[in-house]
């Protein structure tokens, strides 16, 4: 049975009940390693993902480059007897979130070099994360210099891997907590309205276009939405289904796209 590729899905909402694949964001190699053998038996590729915050071109908190963290993934693989090429490395919240105590332009400027080493290390997954402020800006910029910030990074990925075989696909939207999830208690949540996340792709198509990006705008593959669930370090508020009825009934109007929410994998498909 041929693996499905992540590139294919949206396709899966035709079928009859859930789908997807399984996703972890973490860098320690006990839980990679038990990913990996509890992916072993099926036909499915194993989506890893490392954060900005993880794993960056200054070491992030693990020590690792993104080169780095592809090495160790792969040495656990060896070990563990689990094909390569079944493997998808992501990255997420990739943006100027390590360097925003400094100015925009700083900040970007090395966020521009990360998002490089973790295209040219063969990351085929990323999530493009602009929306926070840096120093002297609001906490949280408005969708058109985000998406324009978005699309610099995508611009700046696609330059690192000229002539790959595999160029990226990308996550657009940051409707979630910072990196790490939330540190406070979770008091309650609001459901992403479908008029907002139709904004967001069309705020950040047009940015795309702006930058001469139309092409790798065809490979943007989700956007991240808040469905109801989240978790911190103090609760967890649970999935209602009901609660996203509206927003997961978008995606007939967004063709080509799915959902990624925190705390959940990052092909979950919305159950009507």
């Amino acid at each position: 049975m041929t693996a499905p590729s992540i590139r294919d899905l949206a396709d899966w909402r035709k079928q009859a009940g859930p789908s997807g694949i399984p996703s972890v964001c973490s860098a320690h190699p006990l839980v990679l390693e038990a990913a990996m053998q509890a992916t072993l038996p099926t036909s499915l590729p194993l989506l890893i993902e490392a954060t900005c915050n993880q794993v960056n071109q200054d070491g992030g908190y693990t020590g690792m480059t993104p080169s780095d963290f592809r090495a160790m993934v792969e040495g656990i693989a060896e070990r563990a007897s689990f094909p390569r090429e079944r493997i998808i490395l992501g990255g997420d919240h990739l943006g100027p979130n390590p360097w925003k105590a400094f100015d925009a332009e700083i900040a970007m400027d090395k966020a521009e070099t990360m998002i490089r080493a973790y295209a040219a290390a063969g990351f085929t997954k990323l999530h493009l994360d602009c929306s926070m402020g840096c120093a002297g800006e609001p906490i949280a910029l408005d969708d058109a210099e985000t998406a324009a910030r978005a699309a610099r990074l995508a611009k700046a990925a696609e330059e690192a891997c000229i002539g790959s075989s595999q160029p990226p696909v990308y996550v657009i939207g940051t409707e979630v907590p910072v990196p790490g999830g939330a540190l406070e208690a979770i008091e309650g949540l609001e459901v992403t309205h479908p008029a907002a996340v139709r904004e967001t792709v069309d705020v950040h198509r047009r940015a795309f276009l702006e930058a001469g990006l139309e092409d790798a705008f065809k490979r943007v593959i989700a956007a991240v939405v808040q469905p109801g669930v989240e978790f911190g370090n103090h609760n967890v508020v649970v999935y209602d289904s009901r609660e996203a009825r509206a927003l997961s009934q978008t995606l007939d109007d967004l063709p080509g796209l799915v959902f990624e929410a925190h705390s959940t994998t990052t092909t979950s498909r919305l159950r009507r």
